[in-house]
């Protein structure tokens, strides 16, 4: 007999219902990054079986594609507490608290051996296309609660899951360039004259840059990261950046007063390069319309008024940030703020407009569960278009998450953040911030010949931010 709707009959439905028992499954965690390892951690201190699965050919795949980059953060905030006791009970040697890690060096002294700890519950290579519930899409509701989710693979293998714990990440997802959130006019037809943000400018890249005429997009620290490795290039390689405000007060950031003095020397080095002229800034500039012409790109910006301003450049680099794609949670039941994407309850507290990433207050499973029970988005995901997010956040997310699932609610709901106080994801609070301690107008040659670069928040799932 068939209940109608859908052509199930009763007799599958209670074959769904009483087939794998959800309580006795492993969580299914997605990505290997740090916060997805931080869960993992949790997971397995607290004797919860897990599975972690990841897309890329190694833990911490995203860091790796900018592993020449260092995080402005030292090791003392990159580093999970679960994580730190299971590799110190292993016999790990923690890093210099002090020093500030790059990409490849954050996989290799921690990522690498805290994957390596957890053996075949780390699966590389294993990229989810969709997560639901055996038996049920999003509609259905009898019963829901009860079955598993269902996790499917590329490959077509399909997981049975306890609860999901989705650590995946925006670096596959970056921003378009077009300002108004939509593809520029022909930004598609110019891919391979475009590059995403971070590239190696410094190593591996170099020829794709020196010498050129180079226009980076973007107000973020990786754009800022980027200008200053190109700064580091011969005097012929010509640089513009090109960013819709009307000044670089957000990228600049607190300078000296910064609570982070490897990011402050960060922006006090990108005002130095633009004031002596060596990289132009043009501000005010919407991105319109992309146009190829040979091996050149002619990129024009228009205003909200008409106005347009056109540069022509060999290379454009794209640093214009990241945002979360739900389409794998498609057929489950989530509660998505309108404006940022992330979950309505946690939207307020990372709203951009209003928080620096020091002033994000502390937060666990209250403000990340959805309606569906048993799925959290977490890490830099769990913020959609915020770039608010810490690493350090995340790791307070994951604890809180693993505490409730663990049936450990008084833990769940304890949750603390100690973070310094940064002052420069928000343009409104960094001019605030330059009012009242002023600008550092001078910068050490010794800083100017020897570059550091360094990633923040919108470098997507690692790092100081990720």
């Amino acid at each position: 007999m068939s209940d109608g709707c859908c052509g199930t009959t009763a007799l599958e439905l209670e074959q769904m219902v009483n087939g794998p028992d959800a309580g006795t499954l492993p969580i299914v965690v997605i990505g290997a990054g740090p916060v997805g390892l931080a869960a993992a951690a949790h997971l397995a201190e607290r004797g919860i079986d897990f599975l972690v699965l990841e897309a890329g050919e190694q833990a911490g795949a995203s860091v790796a594609r900018w592993g020449h980059v260092r995080v402005f953060s030292p090791w003392k905030y990159d580093i999970d507490a679960a994580a730190r006791r299971l590799l110190e009970a292993a016999g790990w040697n923690a890093p210099d608290p002090e020093w500030l890690p790059t990409g490849a060096e954050l996989i290799d002294g921690y990522l690498a051996p805290l994957a390596d700890l957890f053996g075949e519950r780390v699966r590389l290579r294993a990229k989810v296309t969709a997560i639901s519930r055996l038996g049920h899409d999003r509609v259905r509701t009898s019963g829901r609660e009860d079955v598993p989710f269902l996790v499917r693979l590329a490959g077509g293998e399909e997981l049975h899951a306890r609860a999901v714990i989705d650590a995946s990440g925006t670096y596959e997802t970056p921003n378009v360039l077009g300002a108004s959130g939509l593809p520029a006019h022909g930004e598609a037809d110019a891919g391979d004259l475009v590059d995403h943000a971070l590239p190696d400018v410094l190593g591996t890249d170099r020829e794709r840059y020196e010498g050129r005429h180079v226009l980076v997009i973007g107000a973020g620290h990786s754009a800022a990261t980027t200008l200053l490795a190109l700064a580091g290039l011969s005097d012929d390689t010509r640089i513009i950046w090109a960013i819709r405000a009307g000044g670089a007060a957000r990228a600049y950031g607190g300078g000296e007063a910064d609570a982070l003095p490897a990011r402050g020397a960060l922006g006090t080095r990108l005002r130095a390069h633009v004031e002596s002229g060596r990289i132009h800034l043009l501000t005010g500039f919407f991105t319109h319309t992309i146009r190829r012409e040979g091996e050149q790109v002619t990129v024009i910006g228009r205003d909200p008024s008409g106005a347009e301003q056109v540069i022509v450049a060999d290379r454009v680099i794209a640093a214009t940030g990241y945002r979360p794609d739900h389409s794998i949670a498609g057929e489950l039941r989530l509660d998505l703020d309108p404006i940022l994407g992330s979950t309505r309850a946690l939207a307020p507290l990372i709203d951009p407009n209003a928080h620096s990433c020091g002033t994000v207050p502390a937060h666990g499973v209250d403000e990340l569960s959805h309606p569906e029970p048993g799925y959290y988005a977490v890490g830099v995901k769990s913020y959609g278009r915020a770039p608010t997010f810490l690493m350090a956040t995340g790791y307070e997310q994951v604890r809180s998450v693993v505490a409730a699932l663990a049936g450990d609610w008084e833990a769940a709901r304890q949750v603390r953040l100690d973070l310094p106080e940064t002052g420069v994801c928000s343009s409104s609070l960094v001019q605030a911030q330059e009012q009242r301690v002023g600008l550092a107008t001078g910068i050490s040659g010794g800083l100017l010949a020897a570059p550091l670069p360094l990633v923040t928040a919108d470098a997507g799932e690692g790092g100081c931010c990720g």
